[in-house]
């Protein structure tokens, strides 16, 4: 992980930033909303089918399909980014990607729109995921980093284990405060993050490179989809065969970029910058 520096202004910039535990109560409230989500909604799929009047389970399997799809997709490129820039201004902006798509997937009338929405959910846990666990890491001295590492994977299992049960108290209200929940936690993130979080400057990186980023997250995007979709489809059929060669095709042409790139020096055999 790249060690980043922290910005001063002439201010008190140190007096209002937070200690380490500060930095991971902040941000495990981001880690649980992206954990929770993940699960919740598989508990409210079924009234969301009656309310929404679908019917084809095909298509109302991609209310979860297509947020765990979209954010095993982003996440590795994303990850890559908040080396390069500012990490809590990455949490926050995805936590505002996040907070705002749930408002909107609680507004949404038909199965379509919730779709879309979900995915843009997944564009903003996919960005909370890495910049999440670089402000644990840099908040924390070196002693103390494991421990911390050590409670941010451990809050994001328990939030993903209880999912379900808090789904059930959810949809005995209504499907849509699986998402309006969302809303204050991420808003009471947001505040807090804006307040405290540590300004944390990125590192010079390479530029990450158009078509590797297109070539290595379709082929992410396509061996989720697969393993995803796999028992739907059948573990035989033409449909996953054929997606799945598609995510071995892409991945080793952008291997094969990566190896044969000229601007690929002795730095890409590490496992950060070969997504570069």
């Amino acid at each position: 992980m790249t060690e980043l520096t922290v910005e001063r202004g002439p201010t008190t910039q140190s007096a209002r930033t937070a200690s380490g535990r500060g930095v991971l109560l902040i941000v495990c409230a981001g880690v649980v909303l992206v954990n929770l989500d993940l699960f919740v909604v598989n508990v409210a799929l079924p009234q969301i089918a009656r309310d929404l009047g679908e019917s084809d389970l095909g298509t109302l399997s991609w209310v979860l399909n297509g947020y765990a799809v979209c954010y095993a997709a982003l996440l590795v490129f994303f990850g890559r980014l908040a080396d390069r820039y500012r990490r809590d201004l990455g949490f926050l902006l995805g936590v505002v990607i996040f907070t705002a798509a749930s408002a909107a997937c609680a507004a949404a009338s038909n199965v379509e729109m919730l779709i879309g929405f979900r995915l843009a959910q997944a564009v903003g846990a996919a960005l909370v995921t890495p910049t999440s666990l670089g402000l644990v890491l840099a908040a924390h001295s070196a002693e103390h980093r494991q421990g911390a590492v050590r409670a941010w994977t451990a809050i994001g299992g328990m939030a993903a284990a209880i999912g379900p049960v808090i789904g059930g108290l959810l949809v005995a209200a209504s499907w849509r405060w699986a998402f309006l929940v969302n809303i204050p936690v991420g808003l009471a993130a947001l505040v807090a993050g804006r307040r405290w979080l540590p300004k944390l400057a990125g590192q010079p990186t390479e530029r990450p490179d158009p078509l590797g980023v297109v070539l290595a997250t379709g082929g992410i995007g396509l061996l989720t989809a697969g393993l995803v979709r796999g028992g739907d489809w059948g573990w035989t059929s033409a449909a996953l065969l054929g997606t799945l060669l598609g995510a071995v095709v892409l991945l080793a042409l952008f291997v094969a970029r990566r190896t044969t790139s000229p601007g690929c020096s002795a730095a890409c055999s590490s496992p950060a910058s070969v997504w570069a």
